[in-house]
């Protein structure tokens, strides 16, 4: 089987649609009441590596169901109006979530560039993992 499109240019097509944020300017907007960085890698990197402190996790495989109001895994926060930045470890998976919210209708998003491993490189704050991620209403 031949595949028609690589992983490589599914995330070029998305970059070129999205906006990425350059992670000194994401490390500028943490603690904003008007951001939420949100989180999309599985549980286990949260655990090995850490994440941002006061992100939202939202696994890449619930995210379109936690932002759609019609699904009953909606989850309250992704209708606040809030700017909404996405990361996971190294933005791949990151500008193709971003690229599917905003066709969603999500507004506004973003992703990090370099994802999370060049925000660590780039002096950005990082906290444990909570114990329990996902779960109830946000």
């Amino acid at each position: 089987m031949a595949l028609t499109k690589t992983h490589k240019q599914l995330i070029d097509e998305a970059t070129a649609r999205i906006e990425t944020v350059p992670v000194a300017d994401a490390v500028k907007l943490h603690g904003d009441p008007g951001v939420v960085f949100v989180d999309i890698r599985d549980v286990r990197e949260l655990e090995r590596e850490g994440m941002i402190p006061g992100a939202l996790h939202a696994p890449r495989g619930m995210l379109e169901f936690w932002i759609d109001p019609t699904s009953p895994y909606y989850k309250d926060v992704f209708g606040s109006g809030k700017k909404f930045i996405f990361y996971c470890q190294s933005a791949w998976r990151s500008a193709l979530a971003t690229r599917a919210v905003g066709e969603m209708g999500l507004q506004p998003v973003c992703h990090i560039a370099g994802g999370f491993r060049a925000w660590k490189e780039g002096g950005g704050p990082v906290a444990a993992a909570p114990e329990k991620q996902g779960g109830g209403k946000a």
